[in-house]
């Protein structure tokens, strides 16, 4: 363990200490939103993200002792574990180091070497391979080997056996492999062409003729070229000049001077081009693949935090519309807590007849339940829904707006068993409106109930490992849910599930639980919530709000273990939690300062940097961190592709940022592109100055109208 932690301090720059403290919290059953937010003196204040790093590498390096000590007890079984290589083998640092010093050792299928072996050629072999001085040369050693009865007929039989022994044997050095896979990295080539001579054109054709250093190639380009590849369009390779690679075999076997030498140099060419090189390339394709799907998910990731973080647009009875165009247009009006108050469907697409009625019928929709604002899916008919939207809007005007909601499973939530059970008497696509317009004013609460790789704010997502591209969201999820954190009140099953410490069987108890007993008043009462014990209480209790208890604490982000603190904290600046009620209290920090804050949190029996989080909470209570957000922008007019003209300067919404820049949303139908190269500094990747749901301007540079392609720059002309 002492190795494990010392290596993980040396990998983050963290003390050995804040990592142990961090192991023992996970392996105690703590989650990481409950070690970030209220352990901060354990692990020196660490942030989620930087916590689950730790706990991916952790989980990566118990594997590797795993797999080593199984692979000892494998060649131990066979009687060959000599001191030397079990050093070897604990000394590998990677799965990869692992399984080359085993490989040797291993179960093989019947191989020219295996067969070879069994003509009795074996010591042949092993005399050419040790190169001698005094060896004789490979055409007189291997006249003692002629057996017609074993199948070795000639000198050539025999020598041919050996070359496949020595090949199999070089090819399975973990030195020689280790070498060149650090060679390909830096000097090889990963390169793709058209499958056909004459290839029709494709999504691929960038890729038709592409050559690219392994050490530059990009992520994006590693998956596309794997899904051409797929899709029988492309033919791809991983290429390094032959001679290079064998000089690095040459180099790893070849004893100068030797009557052997000439014969073990042309067995080192054939291991490398029959058994190393074709190995190698797929464990390249293989390594390339990996970086890519990690780089990929962490790209997901990093678009679905912003994504699920957009500001509410709270307490404003809504109108969501799931355009469509053989169904329809469905709609549903909730009011500002989210209960559905009207559902109908329209049909803006079949004529003029109809659209003009649509209007009408959601005018009164509007009148009869006071809609402010609505919720536009941006999926099929989405362009004709808005420019009904704002002919409506154009009449009705009373300061409705409207907002275009990325509608990403929409669908999938409105046919799954969930969304059965939230409104069994809707219709499935009724239920995708009630959604679109819950998107609208709270998107975390909506979104959760979706499957997150459903949300597609990524690319390729279809093509990563799903499991783990499952446990990176799921992760980013629980974060922003207790981020943000839930009421206890009125949360979802779908929601509380998401919560630290609370699993879908207690989500669903503390459902039932308020049901049958009425509304929480305290935090305490949450643990007479059947199967929610201490432990769980422990892990939840600080991200569960109650608005209707009488202590503000309760209301808070601090933790019941530090009530007393918080109440220690006022009494020593001169406050109550009276004042703190009464939002009397503007000055807690500048008095805490003046105090002392390592006396004051001495006194009040918490470190530092708790005391500043529950400082924070009491001058803040309640507070929604995606309040102190951009709000989203509401339209009242729409644009046509048409309108669009270079050097225009627009307001747009970030709606995905991928490798190569960020698609905007500047309302028009079709998203427009920010290229990185029109970015306003130069930056190795756009997520390093926009996230998602960020509102930028934009200045027009092209317009392909036939191609609905709009090119974009943040750098004013």
């Amino acid at each position: 363990m002492e190795k494990l932690i010392a290596q993980l301090a040396q990998e983050l720059e963290r003390s050995p200490q804040h990592i142990e403290n961090v192991i023992k919290l996970i392996d105690e059953g703590a989650t990481i939103p409950f070690i970030a937010r209220y352990r901060k003196e354990l692990h020196g204040s660490m942030d989620d993200q930087l916590l689950r790093q730790l706990a991916d590498r952790l989980q990566y390096l118990r594997n590797l002792e795993t797999r080593k000590e199984e692979v000892k007890s494998a060649i131990e079984g066979q009687g060959k574990l000599t001191e030397e290589l079990s050093a070897a083998i604990d000394e590998a640092a990677t799965l990869a180091e692992v399984e080359d010093l085993y490989r040797p050792y291993k179960q093989k299928r019947r191989t020219r070497a295996t067969i070879a072996k069994e003509k009795g050629l074996e010591p042949l072999a092993e005399m050419l391979f040790a190169q001698k001085r005094d060896c004789p040369q490979p055409e007189v050693a291997a006249q003692e080997y002629i057996d017609d009865e074993k199948g070795v007929e000639t000198v050539e039989d025999a020598l041919q056996g050996a070359n496949d022994i020595i090949a199999e044997w070089i090819s399975e050095d973990a030195d020689i492999r280790k070498e060149l896979r650090a060679l390909y990295l830096r000097r090889g080539f990963l390169v793709s062409k058209a499958a056909q001579a004459e290839q029709e054109d494709s999504v691929y054709r960038l890729y038709y003729d592409f050559k690219s250093p392994l050490n530059r190639v990009q992520g994006y380009q590693v998956l596309a070229v794997n899904r051409g590849e797929r899709e029988g369009l492309l033919k791809v390779s991983v290429e390094l000049e032959e001679e290079t690679a064998l000089v690095t075999v040459r180099r790893g076997v070849i004893v100068p001077g030797s009557p052997s030498m000439q014969f073990v140099r042309s067995a080192a060419e054939d291991a490398y081009s029959r058994l190393i090189q074709p190995s190698v390339e797929r464990e390249m394709r293989a390594y390339l693949t990996e970086q890519a799907d990690e780089g990929a998910i962490h790209m997901f990731a990093l678009n679905l935090k912003p994504l699920l973080m957009q500001p509410p647009v709270k307490g404003k009875v809504t109108m969501g519309l799931d355009p469509g165009y053989r169904m329809g247009c469905k709609v549903a009006v909730v009011d500002g807590t989210g209960k559905v108050l009207d559902t109908a469907v329209v049909y803006p697409t079949y004529g003029q007849r109809q659209k003009e009625e649509a209007i009408e019928k959601l005018t009164k929709l509007i009148k009869a339940h006071g809609v402010e604002h609505i919720a536009i899916g941006n999926g099929t008919a989405s362009r004709e829904t808005e420019q009904m939207t704002v002919e409506l809007i154009r009449r009705y005007g009373n300061g409705l707006s409207y907002m275009i909601v990325n509608e990403a499973g929409a669908s999938v939530y409105s046919a799954s068993k969930l969304a059965a059970e939230e409104f069994p008497e809707y219709d499935v696509n009724l239920r995708s409106a009630v959604s679109i317009a819950r998107r609208l004013q709270d998107p975390l609460a909506e979104l959760v109930k979706i499957d997150p790789k459903a949300i597609g704010v990524g690319q390729y997502q279809h093509d990563m490992p799903q499991a783990r591209l499952g446990e990176a969201l799921d992760g980013v999820v629980e974060d922003c849910v207790n981020a943000v954190g839930v009421d206890v009140n009125t949360a979802s099953p779908s929601l509380l599930q998401r919560v630290s410490g609370l699993t879908a069987t207690t989500a669903k108890n503390l459902v039932k639980y308020r049901e049958e007993n009425g509304v929480f008043t305290t935090r305490k009462q949450i643990l007479k919530v059947p199967k929610l014990g201490p432990k769980a209480f422990e892990q939840c209790a600080g991200f569960l709000r109650v608005p209707e208890s009488q202590s503000i604490l309760d209301r808070t982000g601090v933790h019941p273990e530090s009530y007393g603190a918080a109440e220690k904290l006022l009494e020593l600046c001169g406050y109550t939690l009276q004042d703190v009620e009464q939002n009397a209290i503007p000055d807690l920090k500048e008095r805490a300062t003046a105090y002392g804050m390592e006396k004051l949190s001495e006194a009040c029996g918490v470190g530092v940097p708790t005391l500043s989080d529950v400082i924070g909470e009491l001058l803040k209570p309640g507070r929604d961190p995606r309040d102190e957000l951009p709000a989203p922008i509401l339209r009242t007019d729409v644009m046509e592709l048409k309108d669009l003209k270079p050097g225009m300067e627009l307001q747009g919404t970030v709606r995905n940022v991928i490798d190569f820049g960020a698609f905007v949303d500047i309302g028009v139908h079709q998203d427009g592109l920010v290229h990185i190269s029109r970015l306003p500094r130069r930056v190795k990747h756009p997520s390093e100055v926009l996230s998602v749901g960020d509102v930028i301007t934009v200045w027009v540079v092209e317009v392909e109208e036939k191609r609905g392609r709009i090119g974009l720059s943040m750098k004013k002309p």
